[in-house]
């Protein structure tokens, strides 16, 4: 998905250079968006179904818009879907994202030090589900917009625990979707000197929080008091 200005139509030409890569056979590449200007013509572009969100000045929207991915009837689209943001860079075999069991399957949020019990909410980076088949939670949101909003920090909070209830879901192998701040970063203080690396096992690192794909390539973090040298290897995974 693709809104607003904060990422341009190269996120999604490279996004789709990565997925054709790295994923045998055929797919259907599709990019939900208010606007396909500069996407490459093997993207099928649609637009966002409505969400009609009523934010307050200077509320952020949280993503919100991702449910809309669970609409009963996504512009006719049918099987089984793989949703990847637009910031994610993929380095590994996209294959077995679709033969992984469960009905469905998401991140699990990275761990904190300070977060205790059961960890449910899983990251929205990436996930898999049926087109059609979560209708239920794009329909309770709208039913229930405001009581959501006021439960659940964001769309992803707010979908872990409804599929949770149902018993639907489950998680990625932790190694599979590591994320680049956490897992790829040299301990300190040996991030002062040593170059950021791709995890063992990746096939996704995602990029949340301060730092994205072209700032890591560029040594760059939007957090005070951090530092990295240039992770080289992006140049060479995030491309057309």
């Amino acid at each position: 998905m693709k809104w607003g200005t904060k990422y341009g139509p190269e996120y999604v030409n490279r996004l789709y250079g990565m997925v054709r890569r790295h994923l045998s056979g055929d797919f259907n590449f599709v990019c939900l968006t208010d606007d396909a200007t500069g996407i490459r013509p093997e993207v099928q572009c649609l637009p966002i179904p409505p969400l009609n969100l009523h934010l307050k000045p200077g509320q952020r929207d949280g993503a919100w818009k991702k449910l809309t991915t669970f609409e009963a009837d996504l512009h006719g689209l049918r099987g089984t879907a793989l949703f990847l943001d637009l910031d994610v860079v993929v380095v590994g075999s996209l294959d077995d994202f679709f033969t992984q069991p469960g009905e469905f399957l998401i991140i699990h949020d990275y761990p904190r030090f300070w977060r205790f019990g059961e960890r449910i909410v899983g990251n929205s980076s990436v996930y898999r589900f049926t087109l059609g088949a979560h209708a239920d939670v794009l329909a309770y949101f709208r039913g229930h917009m405001e009581a959501v909003q006021k439960q659940y920090r964001n769309e992803q909070e707010y979908l872990s625990h409804f599929l949770h209830a149902q018993g639907k879901l489950n998680y990625w192998p932790a190694d599979w979707c590591p994320s680049f701040k956490y897992h790829g970063i040299p301990a300190w203080p040996t991030n002062y000197w040593k170059a950021p690396f791709v995890p063992h096992n990746a096939r996704i690192v995602i990029f949340h929080g301060e730092v994205n794909p072209p700032d890591a390539l560029a040594g760059k973090r939007n957090k005070r008091f951090a530092h990295i040298q240039p992770a080289l290897w992006v140049a060479d995974a995030w491309k057309e």
